[in-house]
């Protein structure tokens, strides 16, 4: 079975959204060490791999508005595909504290393997779909409660961007009114870097955009998921009229 490194959900809809998902997936295809980083199975489940509850997330709020979405299909310890490809943290070797076996040894050219295998196609797809008129790209991930030595993170949900506020402004607002937990404004962490996959398909396209980050531990399950894509969803659409998109 030929190995494909996303899947696309909804492709036939018409609507202006695009969903993403780039660590929607902890997998790890076969052809990397035999479809292993040397992890245990408990660290291929932590956040470290992959963005828990975001693909789930994703998903349903693409059918909630009616949109496309663009799901990754491999861990973001094989190659980050929301990173830029001459970003040194692309291929990592040491995340959280954690040593990832299988890449310690990794060099340029087993670098270039794995975009050519996984990252190259996933581009190739989001960029595909973000080709659609009046596209505006919305951009779903997870972060965990708490990151070993550092504080607890005081956010329920996190809104990202850098220069094109379009979205992110009146979302914050919208959001901010309507929960009471404090709403993180570039937090928490900051919304850009260059060459990352907002800046490949939203910034130098002047696309409208936000990204969005959501506490993992509030999306663990399918209830879960679905119930903050039903929360989300009025808020982006209210955003998207504010903004005149």
């Amino acid at each position: 079975m030929t190995y494909t490194p996303f899947f696309a959900h909804g492709t036939d809809r018409t609507g202006a959204w695009l969903l993403t998902c780039d660590h929607a997936s902890n997998a790890v295809p076969k052809a990397v060490n035999g479809g292993t980083l040397g992890l245990a199975e408990h660290d291929m489940n932590r956040h470290i791999a992959y963005d828990i509850g975001a693909a789930g997330v994703t998903r349903a709020l693409a059918d909630a508005l009616e949109a496309p979405a663009l799901l990754s299909n491999f861990s973001r310890l094989v190659i980050d595909p929301n990173r830029g490809a001459d970003d040194p943290t692309l291929l990592m070797k040491l995340y959280d504290g954690t040593i990832i076996e299988g890449n310690r040894h990794a060099d340029a050219a087993e670098k270039q393997r794995r975009i050519d295998l996984c990252y190259a196609p996933y581009h190739r797809a989001y960029e595909t779909l973000a080709q659609r008129p009046q596209t505006v790209l919305v951009s779903i991930h997870s972060f965990t409660p708490q990151l070993k030595g550092r504080q607890r993170r005081p956010w329920e949900i996190g809104v990202l961007y850098h220069h094109d506020t379009r979205m992110a402004h009146p979302l914050i607002n919208s959001l901010t009114t309507a929960l009471n937990s404090p709403v993180g404004d570039n937090e928490p962490y900051v919304g850009h870097l260059r060459g990352d996959a907002i800046d490949q398909h939203g910034l130098q396209h002047n696309r409208p955009n936000v990204l969005i980050e959501i506490r993992n531990d509030l999306i663990k399950t399918q209830d879960q998921q679905i119930k903050w894509a039903q929360f989300l969803a009025p808020h982006l659409e209210s955003a998207r009229k504010h903004a005149n998109l």
